[in-house]
């Protein structure tokens, strides 16, 4: 599937944030403890970003969790747009599924906000309530439907499972709460 991008990715250049393994470990459980009350029955991630964050709050709630390709970046160069095509692995998607009927679709970041739209959009076509959450939001995202995400974001970030990032990184702090789709104007 091929969808146009739904915003722009915003970089102000003052920075690249760095996550830790601390920061990322707290806020997979600040997501996964928002997340209960919908009952999930799976936790699909995202390849490649969102898996770590799929694995780990999967755990948490104790459901099973499963990797689907889906690539809208050509490159993990710092502050390159995305292309504004998303491809999505959609027989792993709908193998995955066909036995739920509530999943959470988590990905490190929503850039632009186009592979969680593309996502969604599949599995709503399969009769499947989706909530989605990521670590970062960045401020270009223009994705109506992103349900919780812990730090909004206007720089790039590495990720704990990156390569380690420039010395001169700024650490994202420790969270302490979830940001909600409500919270937004």
């Amino acid at each position: 599937m091929t969808t146009p991008a739904a915003g722009a990715r915003v970089f102000q250049g003052k920075r690249i944030w760095a996550m830790s393994r601390d920061a990322f470990l707290t806020a997979a459980s600040l997501i996964a403890t928002h997340e209960e009350a919908f009952a999930p029955e799976l936790v699909i991630g995202l390849a490649r970003g969102g898996v770590p964050l799929a694995q780990e709050t999967a755990r948490i709630l104790g459901i099973p969790a499963v990797e689907v390709r889906a690539r809208h970046n050509v490159s993990d160069l710092v502050g390159i747009q995305a292309t504004g095509e998303v491809e999505v692995d959609e027989a792993t998607l709908h193998a995955a599924a066909a036995a739920v009927r509530r999943v959470l679709v988590v990905d490190d970041i929503c850039g632009s906000g186009a592979t969680l739209q593309a996502v969604t959009t599949l599995l709503a076509d399969a009769g499947v309530e989706a909530r989605t959450a990521v670590l970062c939001r960045n401020d270009g995202a223009r994705f109506p439907s992103l349900d919780t995400w812990v730090w909004p974001v206007a720089d790039w970030v590495a990720f704990p499972w990156e390569a380690p990032p420039p010395p001169d990184s700024t650490p994202l702090p420790l969270p302490r709460h979830v940001h909600t789709a409500q919270e937004t104007p």
